[in-house]
């Protein structure tokens, strides 16, 4: 038995999220995934993915694992042949055998996403499927102040999707950096991990930081209000790309 681990770059535009929806036709980027593994090994592979990326969202570093008895392919080789079958929207960087107990989203210690906004009257044809758009001036030194209350362990109910069935809602932020590079806002944020939209959330917040529609200040408030109507709205998944995931 071998355990591969996968790192996967993919843009999510024409996919339905990275988890299989069975029975819906909808492509998503796990079904790619198995039926190109699926192919390589003459039999059926299932993988386990780090991340539930949804719908229209990307990775540039989304990590994958499939156990398989019969795996054909040498590990250097595994993302030469996957690349041949991939279509060009989803791509294999790396292949390595991990320990059999290695799980792609249990095992995980951090996550890094990146949320990018397009800062311009005029959204650029070439960002238009990477990036929100955003016509009004932000103040980005407002924001980074507004970003850095959410560094530390804390609950961030205020940050989740309404009716997700997540009992726990306590998360460490380890990093939350706003980078500006007009016309382009890019925030990173690093944690342990992450409630459904909570990125998606944090950065609506951070923009009505950034319009002055409320003080940087307000952030801690929010974040101690645990109540989702406090936070900003729910952005759209094209700017959210999935960095890194380390172990």
């Amino acid at each position: 038995m071998k355990n591969i681990k996968l790192t996967v770059a993919y843009d999510g535009t024409n996919y339905h999220g990275f988890q299989e929806q069975r029975g819906t036709g909808l492509p998503t980027i796990q079904e790619i995934l198995e039926s190109t593994l699926s192919k390589i090994a003459k039999a059926p592979i299932q993988v386990i993915g780090a991340g539930r990326t949804d719908a229209g969202v990307h990775a540039w570093g989304q990590v994958i694992n499939f156990r398989s008895h019969c795996w054909p392919v040498p590990t250097s080789k595994i993302h030469l042949a996957m690349n041949a079958l991939l279509p060009d929207d989803i791509k294999v960087l790396q292949a390595e055998e991990v320990p059999l107990d290695f799980h792609a989203r249990f095992s995980a210690t951090a996550k890094t996403y990146r949320y990018s906004i397009y800062n311009h009257r005029v959204m650029s044809p070439l960002h238009r499927l990477y990036c929100y758009h955003e016509p009004r001036l932000l103040d980005v030194r407002a924001m980074q102040e507004g970003a850095a209350y959410l560094v530390g362990t804390h609950d961030f109910k205020s940050f989740q999707a309404q009716g997700t069935p997540v009992k726990d809602t306590v998360r460490t932020i380890y990093r939350a950096d706003i980078f500006s590079e007009p016309p382009l806002i890019h925030l990173y944020l690093r944690g342990n991990g992450f409630l459904y939209n909570m990125v998606r959330i944090i950065t609506g917040t951070l923009l009505d930081i950034g319009m002055g529609k409320i003080p940087p200040s307000e952030m801690a408030h929010i974040i101690a209000a645990r109540d989702r109507t406090r936070a900003g709205t729910t952005v759209p998944p094209q700017g959210l790309c999935l960095m890194e995931v380390e172990y």
